[in-house]
């Protein structure tokens, strides 16, 4: 058994003893109430689940497992997930052997390329790339125990096994997509010696002279890795995973939704205002430019991308750790120059419209131009790079959910002549 398995093994009684006493000495405890606006108003903001891997309180941005997301910018992506599962991070050795059975199981089967490779030329890189981790399902060892017979208390360990095999994976897939997708050349091979982030950086076959690209893919990885349970990729993949299908149909579902406009397409929409700002003015505006560019922008009935956020009311501390980043090594580019000025600039002019609650930036802002400056200007892409990260959080949160028995999502559904019956009734009270 692998350290991380075994550490994690440790802690499955507590996590199931905590979740039957609580639901045995406090299942009475009324946490959220439900209005006719917030069933139409997609179910935002109601507590409808329990999520330990990560939490986002709107005063302080991103925690996993308690800690800050900009406290973590320096720990590689193996290291978040071995927090994610424990609530620690690993010590040396500890990562030593996380990164050699990553190693182990990174192999992508060739039945997945023949796949990939027989698809449109045409076809999103998302599509290819959930598509890939839906064909992997042949490899699931969850549905091969449990057509077995396995037992309901071993159901985390099997869940654990797929959530290993598709993160080791996922690197060496998202790397074939974009040299396929994009017609790169040839696949470039893993690397078993370099780290997660650093064997993708590798595989994309972008130039990388100084190291700048490989520290930027850490980074990516590591401040993507997770967003608490209710985002509709970690929702849509935990509603999947209690109905007992396997890790592969859980995150390729789950990840589908991070296909959407409204969740992780956010980054390349920001990006290309980013850009079209500096082809309308020959390069990077003045802040005064900006500021009636911006204006111009909402009084067309547009929105400025990458300000506001469904939780936070902060500037995303995601947000910040690219902007450092930025600062640190590509203050002069333009894309990240125009970005930088953005952030000086749009806060003040949307704290003039009384209906924004947050006139502050979120990571999509300054992800984008980022990517840009190190050659990944290949807009449709960019979500699969937050794919790779997000499934970490996606399967630890399918691991936890096994280990504590969580059971079936089934939430009810009323019809409009029966919303209609119920606001009469309450009218009449």
């Amino acid at each position: 058994m692998s350290i991380l398995k075994e550490k994690f093994a440790k802690k499955v009684p507590e996590i199931r003893d905590r979740y039957k006493n609580m639901v045995k000495e406090h299942g009475a405890v009324k946490l959220a109430e439900v209005s006719v606006a917030t069933l139409y108003g997609g179910l935002r903001g109601v507590k409808g689940m329990v999520c330990d891997t990560s939490s986002v309180p709107p005063d302080r941005g991103l925690l996993i497992r308690g800690r800050p997301i900009g406290e973590l910018t320096d720990k590689l992506p193996e290291e978040i997930f071995y927090l994610l599962l424990t609530g620690e991070l690993p010590n040396k050795e500890e990562l030593a052997a996380l990164q050699k059975d990553f190693a182990a199981r990174a192999k992508v089967p060739e039945y997945v390329w023949n796949v990939l490779r027989a698809m449109p030329k045409t076809s999103h890189p998302m599509a290819m790339f959930n598509t890939a981790i839906l064909v992997l399902e042949n490899e699931s060892k969850f549905r091969a125990r449990y057509d077995a017979g396995m037992k309901k208390d071993d159901y985390w360990d099997a869940a654990f096994e797929d959530a290993m095999d598709i993160n080791a994976k996922l690197p060496e897939i998202g790397a074939f997509v974009y040299r396929l997708r994009f017609d790169k050349g040839a696949p470039i091979a893993s690397d078993p010696n370099l780290d997660w982030g650093a064997n993708f950086a590798r595989m994309t076959g972008l130039p990388d002279p100084n190291g700048e690209f490989t520290k930027l893919m850490r980074l990516y990885f590591t401040l993507h890795c997770d967003h608490e349970g209710g985002n509709v990729s970690a929702f849509s993949a935990h509603t999947i995973g209690s109905a007992l299908s396997d890790q592969y149909y859980a995150l390729s579902g789950g990840l589908n939704g991070l296909a959407g406009p409204l969740h992780g397409l956010a980054n390349q929409e920001c990006l290309g205002w980013i850009l079209e700002t500096n082809k309308k003015f020959g390069g990077s505006p003045s802040e005064e430019q900006l500021e009636k560019f911006a204006q111009e922008t909402l009084d067309a009935g547009r929105v400025v991308p990458g300000y506001g956020h469904a939780v936070l009311r902060i500037t995303d501390p995601r947000f910040t750790a690219f902007y450092d980043f930025g600062a640190k090594y590509c203050p002069d580019d333009p894309a990240y120059k125009t970005m930088a000025r953005v952030f000086k600039v749009v806060p003040e002019v949307l704290k003039k419209v009384q209906k924004i609650k947050d006139p502050w930036p979120n990571v999509d802002a300054a992800s984008g131009s980022l990517l840009y400056h190190y050659g990944m200007v290949e807009f449709p892409y960019y979500t699969v790079l937050f794919s790779i990260s997000r499934a970490m959080g996606i399967t630890a949160q399918h691991i936890v959910s096994r280990a504590m028995g969580s059971p079936i999502v089934r939430p009810k559904s009323m019809t409009g002549e029966e919303l209609d019956k119920a606001i009469a009734a309450a009218a009449a009270k």
